[in-house]
């Protein structure tokens, strides 16, 4: 899968759009978090862009269009995450995890609770 990256104006408004499992361009601004809030038209010129880039395709109901995504969430997070490792932590997760630690941006709690995921999994 060959996805350009976002800006955060176009994820925010994707994140919108994952949630709503697609909307019109009103119900999309609606979604928002009010600090994520911008003008309708600037929303829409967003949208336009998240559909050339193949993010979103348009379904045209009457003469308005309906948005829905092309990729899901779980699909973008795993592109992204991959990139995001291999750029800034020499494709090592133990690298990532480490830094976090020392960034003390996770808890020795939350390790654990990691450590238990990776645990049950393996069974």
């Amino acid at each position: 899968m060959n996805l350009e990256k976002l800006t955060i104006q176009e994820e925010e408004a994707m994140l919108s759009i994952w949630q709503l499992k697609g909307g019109f361009v009103k119900e999309i601004l609606d979604n928002l978090k009010p600090e994520e809030q911008v003008p309708y038209t600037t929303l829409a010129s967003t949208i336009k862009n998240l559909e050339k880039k193949g993010y979103v395709k348009a379904v045209k109901y009457a003469n308005a269009k309906r948005y829905e995504p092309v990729i899901t969430l779980e699909d973008y997070r795993a592109t992204f995450m991959n990139s995001f490792v291999g750029d800034y932590f020499k494709n090592s997760y133990k690298e990532m995890v480490s830094f976090f630690i020392k960034e003390e941006k996770l808890s020795e709690r939350e390790l654990n609770e990691i450590l238990e995921m990776i645990k049950n999994n393996k069974s």
